[in-house]
């Protein structure tokens, strides 16, 4: 018990076994105000530092009981890949086994090419052929930035000759087509091999240039095929194009009928586009390209892969299909038009890249749809569509990583930045333990533990003042005050680990500190060169030095 003296700030402690006439006892000694527990603990569990609420599990469905038919995954022809990549495992609380998909992708893209075919069924009337029309435009560019994004994303040659190649086989195949009557389905195949004649002849360059001189180059042979074709007679310089070739769409159709067609050739063509990208970035090519990235190229040689191989025969097949995609686009409207070279359509493509994300295909797609619908369903708001599709480039490149599908990731990122500082916010509240070694401690009492013995420690500070040094210095052994007696309780509950302890010399009359190891068969370690008289002085030394410790943890 404790009673208060003149001064309010001080307190006088009583035995209370003095009324018993208890010897070698503290019967009547200065003390101090004990804060109430309750108190540190309001004081500890307050957060530091303003926290948000940014989730810190993501939700993943599971199945119960996987089983052999786990092993047997269906894989997408001709590719190594899983269709849906199921991961089984055992529930670490109920010990269930179950299973979840992992790669969620196939699932995605399966719903939105069902909702591109249902797109017809669909649209109002009154919007018929513009969505139409739109959209066959959109499956063909999407088709070139697919192929693209193999050149710049899989390959690393950040070519902008794109449709320098689909312009140039468009060209050709209508001027064939035109003067020589050959028939739609032959335009693709010549496209091919204009495409490889083209591509060979930009994968000369690419062994020697890269980066900023190489789009440099490729950007001015795209001029020079569109001068040249602009100031040919033959290539159709007084019409503004090359019109008149034969296309797969039956000029007695219906006008609908011919836009439904024309949609779902474009369409195909997009799925075709997207088989090609898994074919080659799924495959070896695509790991190894994948192995030697953007300034490892010496590592990935020194590892014996040939990356410079396998970019040209990467590049290589790129332009075979944009060749092709050239020789549909004649056969889809019947011929092509000089703004196919145009640096505004270069620029467009550019955009719906940016938009998306470089080296993403499902980025190449949504960014082309995005830039389509843009520019050619809201048609009607005039120039202003360009200047809408200028700052939505400039806010994907200024706050986004990579794109639109690089949200997700940069998404993680940021709530994994905020979780580390909700951890460290915490640790700073509870001082238990690092926000990494946090991390890796499975065993969550372990951390309470800890923080509880940090409020511990930080109530105890409070206690530590010269009247309780001063009473254990004149009696370290027997009944103290309150304060000391919390004190001295929580000493003796540390570890055995450097633990302090007093020894006594072999002549018997001086004491000196020890620290135990707490591994068994080492012995303990000296703390310090001083000699102590008399046992009560070692116990008070022992005493100075664990509150010395508790004031500096």
């Amino acid at each position: 018990m404790s009673t208060p003296r003149k001064n309010d700030d001080q307190y006088l402690w009583k035995n209370p076994l003095a009324v018993w006439g208890a010897k070698g006892g503290n019967y009547d000694v200065p003390s101090i105000r004990v804060e109430d527990p309750r108190t540190v603990w309001r004081k500890t569990t307050s957060y530091k530092a303003p926290l948000h609420k940014v989730g810190r599990f993501k939700y993943i469905h599971k199945w119960a009981n996987h089983g052999k038919r786990l092993w047997k995954r269906q894989r997408w022809w001709p590719t190594r890949r899983s269709v849906l990549l199921i991961r089984g495992l055992y529930n670490r609380k109920t010990l269930k086994a179950e299973k979840s998909i992992v790669d969620k992708r196939p699932i995605y893209w399966a719903i939105s090419l069902l909702a591109l075919v249902l797109v017809p069924l669909f649209v109002p009337e009154s919007l018929q052929f513009t969505i139409l029309t739109a959209g066959a435009t959109f499956g063909i560019f999407a088709a070139i930035n697919v192929c693209w994004t193999l050149v710049i994303g899989t390959a690393s040659i950040f070519s902008l000759a794109t449709y320098a190649v689909v312009g140039t086989a468009a060209f050709l195949t209508a001027w064939l087509s035109i003067n020589l009557g050959l028939p739609w389905w032959m335009l693709p195949p010549i496209g091919m091999l204009v495409g490889i004649v083209f591509g060979g002849i930009l994968a000369l360059p690419a062994l020697r240039l890269d980066g900023f001189y190489y789009a440099l180059l490729t950007l001015g042979l795209n001029e020079l095929c569109r001068v040249y074709f602009v100031t040919s007679s033959e290539f159709g310089s007084a019409s503004g194009g090359l019109y008149g070739a034969s296309t797969y769409i039956g000029a007695a159709w219906a006008p609908l009928t011919q836009s439904v067609v024309s949609y779902y050739g474009a369409f195909a063509l997009l799925v075709a586009s997207l088989f090609l990208f898994r074919f080659i970035d799924g495959r070896r090519l695509g790991r190894i390209l994948r192995m030697a990235p953007e300034k490892r190229e010496a590592f990935a040689e020194a590892t014996g892969v040939n990356y410079r191989q396998a970019r040209v025969t990467v590049f290589l097949v790129s332009s075979v299909a944009l060749g092709f995609i050239g020789g549909f686009y004649t056969a889809q409207y019947r011929g092509v038009a000089y703004a196919i070279f145009g640096f505004d359509t270069v620029l467009l493509g550019l955009a719906m890249l940016t938009i998306g994300g470089i080296g993403r295909v499902e980025g190449a797609v949504a960014g082309t749809l995005i830039v389509v619908v843009l520019d050619k369903v809201f048609i009607t708001l005039g120039p202003i569509r360009h200047i809408m599709i200028g700052v939505l480039m400039l806010f994907v490149v200024l706050f986004l990583k990579n794109g639109l599908f690089g949200m997700k990731q940069q998404f993680r990122a940021w709530r994994d930045k905020k979780k580390g500082e909700w951890r460290s916010s915490r640790t700073e509240k509870g001082g238990e333990a690092l926000p990494e070694e946090a991390t890796e401690i499975d065993d969550k009492d372990i951390l309470y533990r800890k923080r509880f013995d940090k409020m511990q420690r930080e109530h105890l500070k409070t206690l530590v003042c010269e009247e309780v040094i001063e009473e254990h210095k004149n009696k370290p052994l027997g009944q103290h005050s309150e304060a000391l007696e919390r004190l001295l309780l929580y000493f003796r509950r540390t570890p055995q680990n450097d633990k302090y302890a007093i020894r006594r010399d072999s002549r018997g009359k001086r004491y000196k500190i020890v620290a135990f190891s707490g591994v068994r068969g080492t012995s303990p370690r000296l703390v310090e060169d001083k000699e102590y008289e008399t046992v009560e002085e070692a116990y008070h030394g022992v005493f100075r030095r664990r509150v010395y410790d508790l004031l500096e943890a």
